[in-house]
């Protein structure tokens, strides 16, 4: 089991939190087929190019449909090809950030954190957006068009936009990659504080040791689309060596 290392009065709590990934697809000769379970806190996601990491990822949000097997996010089934179900995504109240941040150029950087909250009346709409900017630092920024922003602060809008409805969890696709090893260590920090106060378990794609080490409380290697390896991160659980030595092993 990969999870995050919980105290006892939490573990209800870790335990509801739950995702539970097994099944396969199959892309022209490629087989995906990962099996594991990851809980609260950040979950990193690594492997080499063509693991599977994003195709993972994207069954989890729902936007591929395996072949075969089954997805469970907090006892509640998100797939089951067995049984002939398949959630949409948009009700699977999954959040996903990708590497461009994809945010809407034709939106304000308020109207994008409100995007996904059109269920509520405009003054909770409008409490929820500047307690998000708030916390991810952003607040004097609501009204920029998201061309006037630098990378790191599309990367907030992007975290805060995805947050704000309040996902059972957050699908994180490289969410670095697209800005420079300046500030890359200070969004880390800043990833793992906000984990920390909001509490909603992540599932991190990324090929970064450093990043698994800064960010991630459990650590899960896919190969040529399956588990190899799982491992808590952190404390007593800080060594990495036996994910470096899979990631720089020769491929076939």
């Amino acid at each position: 089991m990969v999870s995050a290392q919980v105290d006892a009065s939490s573990a209800g709590r870790a335990a509801s939190h739950t995702l539970h990934v097994a099944f396969s697809y199959r892309l022209g000769s490629f087989e995906l087929a990962p099996e594991f379970t990851a809980g609260d806190g950040i979950t990193a996601l690594v492997g080499a190019s063509g693991a599977g990491k994003t195709l993972t990822l994207r069954a989890i949000a729902g936007l591929v449909a395996p072949q075969a097997g089954r997805i469970e996010l907090q006892g509640d089934t998100l797939f089951d090809a067995g049984q002939g179900v398949a959630i949409a995504p948009q009700t699977r109240r999954i959040g996903v950030v990708f590497q461009q941040y994809a945010l809407f150029p034709h939106l304000t950087v308020a109207q994008n954190v409100a995007y996904g909250l059109a269920q509520r009346t405009e003054a909770e709409r409008q409490a929820d957006v500047l307690s998000w900017l708030s916390l991810v630092g952003l607040e004097a920024y609501a009204s920029r068009w998201p061309r006037e922003l630098s990378g790191g602060q599309q990367q907030r809008v992007a975290l805060a936009r995805a947050l704000a409805p309040a996902p059972r969890l957050l699908l994180l696709d490289e969410p670095f990659a697209a800005v420079d090893m300046g500030l890359r260590k200070r969004l880390r920090e800043e990833l793992r504080r906000l984990q920390r106060t909001v509490g909603t378990p992540m599932l991190l794609v990324t090929h970064d040791l450093d990043e698994v080490q800064q960010l991630a409380d459990a650590v899960i290697v896919l190969d040529h689309g399956r588990v190899v390896h799982q491992q808590p991160v952190g404390g007593e659980h800080g060594d990495l060596s036996a994910v470096h030595t899979l990631l720089t092993a020769p491929r076939d």
